[in-house]
């Protein structure tokens, strides 16, 4: 450094800080990742805006009694940048994000709603492919798509398609499945491979390659749940850890059931390539989006019948005990090294990867 004769005034209001300030005045980036800004926006400002005509819980999706019936009714927005991407695009997103919030509920999913947001000079054989992977998605789902919208942005003010879709399911009557129903002795099981479909996206958005194609692990799970329920297990919790994954989706089981969760790290199902992946970007293969696994909170007794289903199905084979539940530290995830140390998995406070969902 040059030398200099006297003191150096110091700017401190030009310092940048490397996380967004909690406090911002505007709307940043980490609002929309399911960390704990998009809490803070939801508990301080939603909630508190909308009154006593909002549900407290405000959930991914809501049980709502119908006469002698229970319809789940969910509702989600995509904004995935790229539209296509390895595995998947923003149209099949769309339909199975939605699929699979009503899934976690035990719902058996019946019919959505599509609503398109159109950036102006977006070519019409790129909507069409977006339009034609809807209509694929929701075939496979043995969903209808019974409603819609059309809305277009002026040029620059969007990102070509923006897709909105809210869905409605008829709940299995044999299930309860709630985040306050997790409780100490539980198990915890996820459905297979983790952090696939965030990386699959950032992949594609930034030209990465590895030594095998990673694609997106996008898939509806109403039948696995359907077959998961059909051992006649108690399933408490059903959660898919998408935003924030499965590092965010535990902190906000462990939360609202008052539980604490013990991970084994050597048992989470990470993929190789994922893990690389994660250690060239700086990122916690926790934390990174997917788009196609579930977490599931069961009593001991009834594990290993339930494991047995999942393996059976095919968006199941791969499932595995991650972890299990306890009395202890209350509200928190901690997580078992393979050192035999003990780290604390916490709520990120927004998202590493933005726009992947």
């Amino acid at each position: 450094m040059p030398e200099t004769s006297g003191p150096t005034a110091i700017d401190i209001e030009a310092w940048v800080c490397p996380a967004p300030l909690r406090d911002a005045p505007n709307i940043l980036m980490g609002h929309g990742g399911g960390g704990a800004m998009s809490a803070e926006l939801i508990e301080h400002l939603f909630l508190p805006a909308f009154g006593s005509a909002a549900d407290a819980a405000m959930g991914d999706s809501a049980v709502l009694r119908v006469g002698s019936e229970r319809l789940a009714f969910s509702t989600d927005s995509y904004v995935v940048k790229p539209l296509f991407f390895p595995g998947g695009s923003i149209g099949d997103l769309a339909v199975n994000g939605t699929v699979n919030d009503l899934a976690m509920a035990g719902a058996q999913p019946m019919a959505l709603s599509t609503a398109f947001i159109l950036e102006e000079g977006t070519a019409l054989a790129e909507l069409a492919r977006v339009a034609h992977a809807v209509g694929t998605a929701a075939l496979a789902a043995g969903v209808r798509l019974v409603t819609g919208d059309t809305k277009v942005v002026d040029s620059g003010h969007g990102d070509g398609v923006y897709i909105n879709t809210a869905g409605i399911g008829l709940v299995d009557q044999r299930a309860d499945i709630r985040p306050e129903r997790a409780r100490p002795g539980d198990v915890v099981i996820v459905s297979g491979d983790i952090g696939v479909h965030g990386v699959a996206v950032m992949s594609c958005r930034e030209g990465l390659e590895f030594s095998t194609a990673v694609a997106s692990d996008s898939a509806p799970l109403h039948g696995l749940v359907a077959a998961m329920i059909n051992t006649g297990a108690d399933i408490h919790t059903l959660r898919d850890p998408t935003r924030g994954g499965v590092g965010a989706t535990l902190n906000e089981i462990a939360k609202a059931a008052g539980v604490g969760i013990s991970l084994i790290e050597r048992s989470i199902p990470i993929p190789g390539d994922v893990r690389d992946a994660c250690g060239l970007l700086g990122l916690d293969p926790l934390y990174v989006a997917n788009e196609g696994k579930l977490i599931a909170f069961v009593a001991p007794e009834d594990a290993d019948r339930v494991l047995a289903a999942m393996h059976a199905h095919p968006h199941g084979g791969g499932a595995a005990i991650i972890g299990d539940c306890g009395a202890e530290h209350p509200g928190m995830v901690v997580a078992r090294t393979a050192l035999g140390g003990t780290r604390v998995v916490d709520l990120p406070i927004g998202e590493q990867l933005p726009r992947i969902c």
